[in-house]
């Protein structure tokens, strides 16, 4: 008999390598998700202007970082868009979308919804960008888990189902180069469970993140990336480890064998950031 139901999940087309430079722009879910990578020893950009909510305010970013010519852009591997929501706000002075409303009075904004194609125009336009800087680029989109409290929970639904239909009209239209990893689904149907969630009952849990981690790695990640995570995960515990008595003899030797460790592992993958 089975007790849950397993989302598939599509082969990318590439595979993630060990350390690679990445970009993640988005909800508070990209933040999520890219720490991990960071973690992990990958080269990772996360939302270098902020979190970004909407289709509009990940072109924004994309199109700052594209401004300033960026390394960060004209190396970058693989970039993770994660969206939140097709919600706008938009200034009554100057009719421009805003990215934050710092703290400003609500009264100075109109709020809207983005139609499907608008959503998946902003995205399109955010993704040539990219593939100007990078025509070698892997782009994968997301939708994140995390329902709008605010908007009442059928309007988030109603929110979350207009970007998933975004994303699939840009799937579909650039098939190619453009993946979609269902962490939206692997949330709301393999892990439809309240202990999955923190105690707000919106935001994923740790234990729900590192899930969904895992059916990134078993799918995305290159044969190399997961024998480098193996090799990785010792000596990053060791660097984590809290000893009882520091100044010891014994937890010098330690240090000395976890140095020693770590510097092969560096020979190995000369990407591997400085610690």
């Amino acid at each position: 008999m089975e007790f849950r139901t397993i989302v598939d999940i599509e082969d990318p087309g590439f595979k993630i390598g060990p350390c690679e430079e990445m970009l993640f722009v988005g909800s508070c879910f990209a933040t999520e998700i890219g720490r991990r990578f960071q973690e992990e020893q990958f080269h990772v950009t996360v939302n270098p202007f902020g979190v970004m909510y909407n289709p509009v305010s990940i072109l924004h970013t994309i199109q700052r970082l594209y401004s300033a010519a960026s390394s960060d852009l004209q190396s970058t591997k693989t970039a993770f868009l994660t969206l939140g929501t097709n919600h706008v706000y938009r200034l009554k002075e100057t009719g421009e979308i805003v990215d934050n409303c710092q703290k400003r009075p609500q009264s100075l904004f109109t709020e809207e919804e983005l139609s499907v194609d608008e959503c998946a125009d902003y995205l399109r336009q955010a993704i040539d960008i990219l593939r100007q800087m990078n025509p070698e680029i892997h782009i994968v989109l997301t939708v994140s888990p995390i329902r709008y409290r605010k908007y009442g929970y059928h309007g988030s639904q109603l929110s979350k189902a207009t970007l998933l239909l975004a994303v699939r009209k840009v799937c579909d239209h650039l098939c190619q180069s453009v993946a979609y990893f269902p962490a939206y689904e692997i949330i709301n149907d393999e892990l439809r469970d309240y202990r999955f969630y923190q105690d707000d009952m919106l935001h994923p849990s740790q234990q729900a993140v590192d899930y969904i981690w895992e059916r990134l790695v078993e799918t995305y990640f290159s044969a190399e990336a997961k024998t480098f995570l193996e090799e990785w995960r010792p000596i990053k515990q060791a660097l984590n480890h809290k000893p009882f008595d520091p100044e010891s003899d014994e937890y010098r030797r330690f240090q000395e064998q976890t140095r020693l460790r770590l510097k092969e592992l560096q020979e190995k993958y000369p990407a591997i950031k400085e610690i």
